[in-house]
């Protein structure tokens, strides 16, 4: 009998539990059973549940609590996000093709965006301050993250949050072209922002759909051959 190692029995019982909870349609605070009755529901050893609880902990799907038990918890996006950001499978994708999921990701918004502008003038305003921010800039380290600021700023102004928690990811990743955005020119970053804008507040999705197209493509253009395909 092959012996299942303990990493992959904590992840086995970490779904069993998920789907515990999807069964039952438990929602954020509800309580889960004690770890006593999963262990004894799952036939497996408690020690085995309280790794795979810990694991669901760290991601915020459960929560232990003194006097209260285990509990259904709220998932920390930021806490996902940062641990995805660091981990050394997602760091070897492809760079082309984190540049092509952004795009898919960014255009995809631009219709919510532009409706959201229109019925809210503080959105536009938003954009337009930080893209005073970037002309007052000196700094490489500051431009990247006014960048960073602008593009998470306009997946909020979607309107779609499920939405902002992707874009952050990519966004971890994109520290990985520094070097592209430094050859690439502040001033024409800067004014391709404006131009985008502009276009939204216009009601014009088309043309900012191609101005944030181009924009994010023209990364690929100053990759290092390595960076790209073969």
């Amino acid at each position: 009998m092959k012996i299942v190692p303990r990493t992959k029995m904590r992840d086995q019982v970490a779904q069993q539990i998920k789907e515990y909870i999807l069964t039952n349609q438990l929602a954020p605070g509800d309580r889960l059973p004690t770890e006593s009755q999963l262990a004894e529901s799952f036939g497996i050893s408690r020690l085995s549940v309280r790794e795979a609880t810990k694991a669901l902990e760290f991601l915020g799907i459960v929560e232990s609590k003194t006097g209260v038990g285990l509990t259904v918890g709220r998932i920390d996006m930021d806490r996902i996000v940062e641990h995805l950001g660091f981990h050394s499978g997602l760091m070897d994708v492809d760079p082309e093709q984190l540049i092509d999921s952004r795009v898919i990701l960014e255009t995809g918004v631009l219709p919510y965006v532009a409706q959201r502008i229109a019925n809210d003038p503080m959105i536009e305003s938003g954009l337009r301050e930080l893209i005073d921010r970037f002309r007052a800039t000196r700094e490489l380290k500051t431009w990247i993250a006014l960048d960073i600021e602008f593009h998470r700023s306009l997946l909020e102004a979607s309107g779609l949050q499920p939405i902002v928690a992707f874009g952050d990811l990519l966004h971890v990743f994109f520290r990985r072209f520094r070097d592209s955005v430094k050859q690439g020119g502040w001033k024409q970053g800067i004014e391709s922002h404006a131009r985008l804008v502009d276009l939204l507040a216009a009601g014009n999705v088309a043309k900012a759909t191609i101005e944030l197209r181009n924009h994010i493509e023209s990364h690929k253009e100053r990759m290092p051959p390595r960076s790209r395909r073969s």
